[in-house]
């Protein structure tokens, strides 16, 4: 069966290009939802896979819920097209690391299975934090488009800290899992998620960066999680390679293509058309 490739797109055109180039194949269709911010975003025209535009855009918001909308909105347009083996969830600025037909491939030899990565690490704190207070303005969490006044600006803090301070927690009977929001998964988890959708909207509005809380939360509580491929380490589980280095995410540059290539993962982010030398190279070893 096909794939569907949802891409998630803001800037750096230069490198959405290339992905389109790399998973180009009659065995996908690819589907973009271009940040309602834009203005104006560039045209493809892909010779093999199918390419749908998304044209009801949401404007994207940084640790907003807006994000998790525009991961539902591509979830429901694959579905509404057609039905596929695997639904991948990239960003505009990652490329695959494999052959489309390693791809599927791999995925023929690993049906039934969840490519969701869990973190590791204590995140009691985080997640108290996150999703069981009440946050205001989380459209502004990043202070773009204007930001916030500075009375605004306390306000939110002063509310968090008042909560901590009385003990007020929402969310309580949740067991939450965090993990990177970049995924791939079945057509079957993408029906449960959907079921999920106006739950999932009431359970995180008013929270922060539910888009890497909500999937994991959700197959750990369910009869997928049976299905998840590795639960022990996070970039294993989601099949990527993540540029983190100091807890801050670096574009992946020439000099890292070697320790890229030999890895066993088939998907990488994230790119910048300051280092396009890279991904030139990784478009040529995959599709060559």
């Amino acid at each position: 069966m096909k794939h569907a490739y949802l891409i998630l797109a803001h800037n750096e055109f230069v490198i959405l290009e290339r992905l389109i180039q790399s998973i180009d194949d009659e065995r996908n269709d690819i589907y973009i939802h271009f940040d309602g911010k834009l203005e104006n975003y560039p045209v493809f025209q892909p010779l093999h896979a199918g390419l749908f535009i998304l044209t009801e855009r949401i404007d994207v918001r940084w640790g907003d819920i807006s994000v998790v909308k525009a991961e539902y909105a591509l979830f429901e347009a694959a579905c509404q097209s057609g039905r596929y083996s695997y639904y991948h969830l990239l960003s505009g600025v990652d490329m695959p690391l494999k052959s489309q037909d390693y791809i599927h491939r791999f995925f023929v030899e690993n049906k039934r299975k969840e490519f969701i990565g869990y973190y590791q690490g204590d995140m009691t704190t985080e997640i108290d934090r996150k999703v069981r207070r009440w946050h205001l303005f989380p459209e502004h969490f990043k202070d773009t488009l204007g930001g916030l006044s500075i009375g605004r600006k306390v306000l939110r803090a002063g509310w968090i800290r008042m909560q901590f301070l009385l003990r007020i927690r929402r969310n309580k009977d949740v067991n939450f899992k965090k993990g990177t929001q970049w995924l791939s998964i079945s057509s079957e988890l993408v029906g449960y998620l959907l079921q999920q959708q106006e739950e999932v909207m009431r359970i995180y509005s008013h929270t922060f960066c539910s888009d890497e809380i909500f999937v994991q939360t959700i197959c750990w509580n369910s009869p997928f999680r049976d299905r998840i491929y590795n639960i022990n380490d996070e970039g294993r589980g989601c099949l990527r390679m993540i540029g983190w280095k100091d807890n801050r995410l670096e574009e992946w540059q020439d000099r890292d293509f070697e320790k890229l290539m030999s890895s066993d993962a088939l998907f990488a982010r994230k790119f910048g058309g300051k280092h396009i030398g890279v991904v030139n190279r990784i478009l040529n070893e995959i599709v060559k």
